[in-house]
């Protein structure tokens, strides 16, 4: 278990991370980008699901691939398919606890929007813990898993990387920062929404990107703040 003493800095990702996979809210973006694709490229639905989910493998996210394909202006994408319902992100005063109890700067660092961000840590409880939200937008568009993305979002920030973790549901998003030399977090659950669920259960162990594995966030922040101090020989 590692010692929040020996962090300044904590990254969490915001979807499936910060709240539970199980609010599910990946489906109602899934829905929105596609149709939003429909009718912005004029082409049918079925057409705009393949071309959301080939962009996404190809460039990262999909958004990506629209705006480097078809020149797509990002932020009126961005408004419409986070406009959903958060009604199944229920308060989370445990998760406000664990987060306000660690040392140094927190972040959320998304693929997302800013708006959403801010509209899901709010509805969380937790948006006043944060020290700056870093969203696609201000990160210049370049997304995770990018490993340019990551240095961009540490030059920023002013962020050792060898003293920061990174917390994230997907396993890809955090070859990077394993790399760049910050600690890893999976946080992951037993419900099903991406492919890479599928590819988790066939682990054996975690690859070595992935130093540290949790369903639980809360209970990995708190047992991480009351961690024993390192020995030293």
């Amino acid at each position: 278990m590692p010692r929040a003493s020996d962090f300044s800095d904590w990254i969490f990702d915001l979807d499936n991370t910060l709240y539970p996979a199980t609010c599910n809210l990946f489906a109602q973006v899934d829905t929105r980008m596609a149709a939003y694709i429909a009718r912005a490229l004029d082409v049918p639905l079925p057409h705009a699901r393949y071309m959301q989910k080939a962009y996404y493998k190809q460039f990262g996210t999909t958004l990506s691939g629209l705006m480097q394909l078809h020149k797509m202006k990002p932020e009126p994408f961005l408004d419409y398919v986070h406009d959903i319902d958060l009604s199944v992100v229920a308060p989370a005063p445990e998760l406000a606890t664990a987060i306000k109890n660690l040392p140094g700067r927190k972040f959320i660092y998304t693929n997302g929007s800013r708006k959403h961000a801010e509209r899901v840590a709010d509805r969380l409880g937790v948006l006043d813990l944060f020290h700056a939200i870093t969203d696609i937008a201000s990160n210049e568009f370049c997304a995770k898993p990018q490993p340019a993305a990551y240095e961009r979002f540490l030059r920023s920030h002013n962020i050792t990387a060898t003293s920061s973790m990174m917390f994230d549901d997907m396993p890809h998003n955090l070859e990077a920062p394993h790399a760049l030399g910050m600690a890893t977090v999976l946080v992951h659950s037993d419900y099903m929404d991406h492919p890479v669920q599928l590819e988790m259960k066939q682990w054996s162990e975690p690859p070595a990107h992935v130093h540290h594995m949790t369903k639980d966030l809360v209970g990995f922040l708190s047992e991480t703040s009351v961690a024993a101090p390192r020995e030293h020989h």
